[in-house]
């Protein structure tokens, strides 16, 4: 059985989930469920980003102790499991101990690589980003990304990781894996960004400053940069170091980030690996932003979204549906719940929705049990298998959803134009099966999409769901089906 190791980015806890991460954990969702339904064996990693300045301030302003601070926000995040009906199997945290000592193992064997050295600077930072800012990178003096914040000057010693001398090793991984971040425009930009030099990088902070973070090994004045510490958590989740073989088994990685992270997971993080001597990731797919209602999302303009009220209120799988359908991956996007509503009524309840219930009627009304019939090939060469298919694998998981909806709207035209509902005896046991049939296999493809309705489906079906080489047709030998509730309503 092939292995799958798939993981989101961990989220800071300064703040509720939101829904810019909500499109990130739904896509890695789909790719789990996708990879599941091919039968491989899917280790989904996800967790919470818990050190660094931003955080410390924050648990202060709360007048919480940073930890408890940090409890109270993993276990929101981690109450997205159950919002969005997620699959993850494994949530870390980065103040859990065993992460805590991979962390400070990594950071030994790049000492002992000649790759971190102490040295006094004087640098811009924004605490937003958690990151140094150079002149070139700000506009109007701030950082774009978070221009509400004043940057901040530090003038101390830390240690630095030698980013500049993974250059070369760099450009050689985009080189000979051209498909190593998605989408390729993403790939361009971060060659663009190592081919024009690297400057290595502050990976501690004065715990007299700073003391939120993990002990940099053998000097208590220090404690790690949370970027150092954060990434670790890839190979951490997976027993590194200290339970190699189970990281074998899984290592390497594919990584989902949005795109104010490339730089971080597609070239500090792999020049980190470089030098603790570990393969590079496996892939970097890059998604975009989301605005809402077609204006940034921010606190001061009040139109946060929250995706667990949003999946409460709407279900969860409308959500995943919209922000899958409506958001190409890697392009920015927007969220409404107009265009979210409209998704639901037109697509879900009218197309899906009334499909189920108007095949499952005819069958109920008709026949105690559906036999087994000669298929109608003309409808069922109208589903390109191959075509989704090779969506999947790109990850263009809009366009695979797209594909399947086009057979859905093929199966609603074609009980139209035969007008299925006037038929009689074994005519209409034909068109019944057929159409069962294409339930069945729209349920199966629809499965890492909306799960739910998937199983739904299926239950009414009275079957179990497949796999994706069930999504052959005619292999049910009959059908005893039992129509429930509409799958979707009308909001």
């Amino acid at each position: 059985m092939a292995k799958f190791y798939i993981t989101t980015t961990l989220p800071y806890v300064n703040a509720d989930p939101h829904i810019g991460f909500a499109l990130e954990i739904i896509d890695a969702d789909v790719i789990a469920r996708f990879k599941k339904l091919q039968g491989d064996d899917v280790f989904f990693n996800f967790g919470t980003d818990e050190h660094g300045l931003k955080i410390y301030r924050k648990a202060l302003e709360e007048k919480k102790d940073p930890k408890k601070y940090c409890d109270e926000y993993a276990a929101k995040f981690n109450s997205l499991k159950q919002a969005l009906n997620l699959s993850y199997n494994n949530f870390i945290r980065t103040t859990d101990s065993h992460h805590v000592k991979a962390a400070q193992e990594f950071w030994n064997r790049c000492l002992k690589e000649g790759d971190i050295y102490k040295k006094k600077y004087q640098i811009k930072y924004c605490v937003g980003c958690e990151l140094e800012k150079t002149d070139s990178e700000l506009e109007n003096g701030k950082c774009p990304l978070h221009p509400n914040l004043n940057l901040e000057f530090y003038d101390e010693e830390n240690y630095f990781f030698r980013f500049s001398k993974y250059r070369k090793n760099l450009l050689k991984l985009y080189k000979d894996n051209p498909n190593f971040v998605l989408p390729k425009e993403k790939l361009n930009e971060i060659k663009s960004f190592v081919e024009m030099g690297l400057e290595d990088f502050s990976i501690s902070r004065l715990k007299k400053k700073m003391p939120w973070g993990i002990d940099v090994p053998n000097d208590k004045d220090h404690v790690m940069f949370v970027w150092f510490d954060a990434l670790i958590n890839y190979i951490s989740a997976i027993g590194w170091p200290e339970k190699i073989n189970e990281f074998k088994k899984w290592w390497p990685v594919t990584q989902l980030a949005g795109k104010d992270n490339l730089r971080q997971q597609s070239a500090m993080w792999q020049a980190m690996l470089f030098s603790a001597k570990i393969k590079p990731s496996k892939q970097i797919l890059i998604h975009g932003f989301l605005t809402a209602d077609g204006k940034k999302i921010s606190k001061s303009l009040g139109n946060v979204v929250n995706p667990i009220e949003i999946a409460k209120k709407y279900s969860s799988d409308s959500l995943r549906y919209f922000l899958i359908r409506e958001i190409p991956f890697g392009d920015d996007g927007d969220f409404s719940e107009e265009a979210l509503k409209n998704r639901i009524n037109n697509e879900l309840a009218n197309d899906l929705g009334n499909l189920v219930s108007r095949v499952l009627t005819l069958v109920e009304k008709n026949f105690k049990t559906l036999k087994k019939k000669e298929l109608d090939k003309k409808l069922i060469s109208k589903l390109d298998l191959d075509k989704i298919n090779e969506y999947l694998d790109k990850y263009e998981l809009h366009n695979a959803l797209s594909e399947i909806w086009k057979f859905i709207n093929e199966v609603n035209k074609h009980i139209n134009q035969e007008k299925v509902w006037e038929l009689k005896g074994k005519e209409l046991e034909k068109h019944l099966y057929t159409l069962v049939e294409s339930l069945r296999v729209i349920s199966i493809l629809l499965y890492p999409f909306i799960p739910e309705t998937s199983e739904k489906i299926n239950k009414q079906l009275g079957i179990k769901l497949g796999k994706k080489k069930d999504c052959r047709f005619g292999v049910e030998k009959e059908y005893k089906v039992k129509k429930g509730e509409m799958l979707f309503k009308k909001v």
